[in-house]
């Protein structure tokens, strides 16, 4: 009577192959998914943004300060908290004191860059709109 004691060449071959392909099609998904979180962190932190801007519209009458210039921001990148960078967070500065433009742009040496969605913008009404490719980013 013969017995086994391991694995043949063939069957490690085999879970090897296909460990490879569950490994070529999960890890790319991963990567969506985590581009996909960054991107929805950016969002809220565009429009937490925006909710500060409205705070000082009620309080000045304008989206400026009472100088004129672009009030100081609470937050300049996104994620908020933590060293890494991934969007950085402006305000476009207009002659107008009742509009703004809240644009979130990738980090040009961070993960996010060359994203499909591009930069992220929010303006004083409420529109939303991407750069990149796909039209569905917000």
């Amino acid at each position: 009577m013969k017995l086994n004691k391991g694995f043949s060449l063939l069957e490690l071959m085999i879970v090897v192959a296909i460990v490879g392909i569950i490994v070529t099609i999960a890890y790319p998904a991963y990567q969506e998914y985590v581009r996909d979180a960054r991107r929805t962190d950016a969002k809220a932190v565009i429009i937490e943004m925006s909710q500060w801007m409205e705070r000082q519209y009620t309080v000045n009458g304008r989206y400026t300060n009472a100088s004129g210039a672009d009030p100081a921001l609470p937050l300049v990148k996104s994620p908020k908290d933590g060293p890494d960078v991934v969007y950085n967070l402006s305000v476009s500065a207009t002659d107008d004191p009742d509009t703004f433009t809240i644009t979130a742009t990738p980090d040009a040496g961070g993960p996010q860059n060359g994203d499909r969605c591009g930069g992220l913008a929010i303006t004083q009404t409420g529109v939303k709109t991407s750069s990149g490719a796909v039209a569905d980013c917000w």
